[in-house]
């Protein structure tokens, strides 16, 4: 199968790759529903995962196409709500903005890598939308909704998952928050 990004030399539905999946990914794969149906698994090297590295050696022109998930935590008081954010590679996330006044927080901050990768089940740097814990929000900045292929983590360092903007845009409990992603 050809991915419709990228050049890469193993793609299949990831469907097919539920061994490389982790537990939460797999299952929400297996389950189907939306953000699922054209869902492509493509078997890439864990060493080169970060987004300048896989670049680096993928090809520049993912670039455009590449999303990063992070975990975040907005706190009110004492108690915290847990959101996972999607935004272009070549944009930050807008956590002390965009991100703290949606989930009406007084704080807000990227949560700690062993809330991030322990909550979720996925390794660090490699974090997705697909398979996040029950009632997560999750944040989508529209230059993803609108892409016509995301490239995003696989859950693990090793794989990506591409899928349409608009499929990322119907996953489960997906919100789509203009000035999400700030460009450089």
């Amino acid at each position: 199968m050809r991915a419709p990004i990228g050049s890469f030399d193993n793609a299949l539905p990831a469907a097919d790759r539920l061994d490389l999946l982790p537990a939460p990914v797999a299952e929400a794969v297996k389950k189907g529903g939306p953000g699922t149906a054209e869902l492509i698994h493509v078997d890439t090297d864990p060493a080169i995962a970060d987004t300048a590295a896989f670049v680096a050696y993928y090809g520049e022109e993912l670039m455009g196409s590449s999303a990063n998930c992070v975990i975040v935590l907005g706190r009110r008081g004492a108690g915290s709500t847990p959101a996972a954010c999607l935004v272009l590679s070549r944009h930050r996330v807008d956590v002390n903005g965009a991100v703290r006044k949606h989930l009406g927080s007084r704080k807000a901050s990227f949560a700690p890598r062993e809330f991030a990768t322990g909550e979720t089940g996925m390794e660090y740097g490699g974090i997705t939308p697909v398979g996040l814990p029950a009632g997560w929000p999750l944040l989508v900045d529209p230059a993803v909704a609108d892409a016509p292929w995301v490239l995003v983590g696989s859950g693990a360092r090793r794989g990506k998952l591409i899928l349409p903007g608009r499929e990322v845009a119907a996953l489960p409990h997906a919100e789509t928050v203009p000035g999400l992603g700030l460009a450089p």
